[in-house]
């Protein structure tokens, strides 16, 4: 009996090491849980293509947006654990959402398996240029004297761009409405417009638009002041130190992934994010590479879950 039990376990790792030997057979799809335009997007389209040359097969990026990234996330989860269902998981998939919604449909620690963080970003709150302050100190004396005057779009309720202006709004005492999206793209796209007045969004969205001046930066939740924005002051420096939180886009799969495969993904991404062309890329974006191995992002998700989970409870923040 012993010795039967004794040759399972060698045909199942033979058999798990043949896969991972014969992984990609097939195109690798990378779920986007945004609209196409939003940081996300930008994060998997600069890694796609060159991952794909790296293991041998496409990868196809297939935006999925609504639910502020739940309906993405939550497909996911619910694909098969065989490394040809990949997402991108974010700080609004695996700790926001899931800390100001009780029915998100999946558990964000339990539900996936973490392959590697590609990129960190700093985040930043842009009003039009037609919003009557350019700077901090203006924006927070415009917000307070015209109380619920001004609204904000986000890409999506629950997500990072939501708690962050909701942390904001209840550390500075003032309020503006929040207007949700299907991404961060459909957001600043009617920010730009002037539908709306402002975000917080993740600066390699914003970015662009900030530099043609169809945007004008007020603050920004990064460790200091940027390069490539030296006159924006931090959240820490304005005294909201809490706020001053960056973003992350990792790599996930559903749960059970053979670690074999998991492991021949991380490398692969490594390997791209070594590449001058494609680390510039990021980089010129405001973001910072990552690059880590799965346990360490396991453990980011696991702590930003927690810091989101006591946002929430100290802020009283619903949905509603």
């Amino acid at each position: 009996m012993q010795r039967r039990n004794y040759l399972a376990l060698v045909l199942l790792a033979t058999a798990g090491t043949a896969f991972a030997q014969a992984y990609p057979a097939k195109p690798i799809k990378l779920l986007v849980p945004f609209a196409p335009g939003g940081t996300t997007d930008i994060i998997a389209r600069a890694i796609a293509d060159p991952l794909g040359k790296v293991l041998g097969q496409p990868v196809v990026v297939d935006n999925r947006g609504g639910g502020g990234g739940i309906i993405g996330a939550q497909e996911t989860a619910r694909a098969a654990p065989d490394g040809y269902n990949l997402g991108i998981a974010t700080v609004s998939t695996t700790a926001t959402a899931p800390a100001i919604n009780p029915k998100v449909p999946y558990n964000a620690l339990t539900d996936f398996t973490p392959v590697i963080n590609v990129a960190a970003t700093p985040n930043v709150i842009a009003v039009n240029p037609k919003f009557p302050a350019k700077d901090y100190q203006s924006f927070v004396a415009e917000l307070k004297k015209n109380p619920g005057r001004y609204s904000y779009a986000s890409s999506g309720t629950g997500t990072i761009q939501h708690l962050l202006m909701e942390l904001y709004k209840n550390l500075s005492g003032t309020f503006m409405t929040h207007i949700p999206y299907r991404g961060a793209g459909p957001a600043l796209n009617d920010v730009v417009a002037n539908q709306v007045s402002m975000n917080l969004d993740n600066l390699p969205s914003s970015l662009p638009f900030i530099k043609d001046g169809r945007l004008v930066p007020i603050v920004v939740a990064a460790p200091q002041r940027l390069a490539v924005l030296p006159n924006v002051p931090t959240f820490k420096e304005v005294g909201l130190e809490p706020v001053n939180r960056l973003a992350f886009y990792g790599i996930v799969g559903p749960k059970g992934m053979p670690k074999e495969v998991v492991d021949k993904i991380n490398a692969g991404v490594k390997k791209v994010l070594e590449d001058p062309v494609v680390k510039k890329r990021i980089e010129d974006t405001g973001s910072f590479i990552v690059a880590n191995t799965p346990e360490q992002f396991a453990e980011q998700i696991k702590a930003e879950n927690a810091v989101y989970k006591e946002v929430v409870q100290k802020q009283k923040l619903t949905l509603e």
